[in-house]
């Protein structure tokens, strides 16, 4: 998978590390001399120029990209980046870096973004997920189809302790894509039976969260 950035600072290399890793190729972008440090990421592409010119992304051939990754710290350039990609290249898909969340509702389709990663909202959650028992966590936001990714750590006294999970009655729009008990990451099929502490990852349409949390509740007493 070939994969740009635009954004070669601290962000942007860590990510390119990570994707070269995996085996991608990865294509760093910045218009600042000094960020060009191919040392540090010596496995990537490097191309010094402006992000946001189509000139620019003529030269980095954004067309050939499976995914582009908008990854400044300004987020005027990360909306122009996403456009551009989405518009005039047909990138699959583009992941933008939201830096101030004031400014995530324009992080969706209409700029060209597939999927919004804001890092203040993710430590945000982060924290609550570390802390939270029976509340449901926002993790990410999905631009399309306006899903998000939830995470809720099932409590003892939750009536589907003990339940399997073909027999649950999920609510429309959402799916349970991972359970993760202790050190183990279980692929969430029929026959799995829900313990009391698992933290129950699900893709789940915004309006559906309230009813996903009631769900996995604590027992009432009648």
């Amino acid at each position: 998978m070939r994969v740009a950035i635009a954004g070669a600072g601290a962000v942007g290399r860590s990510i390119a590390g990570e994707l070269l890793e995996n085996g991608h190729e990865v294509l760093l972008v910045d218009k600042a001399p000094t960020a060009i440090s191919v040392e540090r990421v010596p496995q990537a592409e490097w191309l010094l120029a402006d992000a946001c010119e189509i000139t620019s992304l003529d030269e980095a051939a954004l067309q050939r990209c499976n995914v582009v990754i908008a990854a400044t710290g300004d987020d005027k350039v990360n909306l122009v980046v996403s456009l551009l990609a989405k518009t005039e290249y047909a990138v699959p898909r583009v992941v933008a870096r939201v830096n101030n969340p004031k400014n995530e509702w324009l992080f969706n389709e209409s700029w060209g973004v597939d999927v919004a990663v804001s890092t203040p909202r993710l430590m945000s959650a982060l924290v609550e997920e570390a802390v939270s028992v029976g509340d449901l966590v926002r993790l990410l936001r999905f631009s399309h189809g306006d899903a998000n990714l939830v995470e809720l750590t099932l409590p003892p006294e939750s009536a589907l302790a003990g339940t399997q999970v073909g027999d649950v009655d999920w609510p429309q729009d959402t799916s349970l894509v991972t359970i993760i008990r202790g050190s183990r990451v279980l692929t969430p099929n029929t026959e799995e039976t829900l313990e009391a502490g698992d933290e129950l990852l699900f893709v789940a349409a915004q309006e559906r969260e309230e009813q996903l949390e009631d769900l996995l509740q604590v027992r009432r007493e009648l």
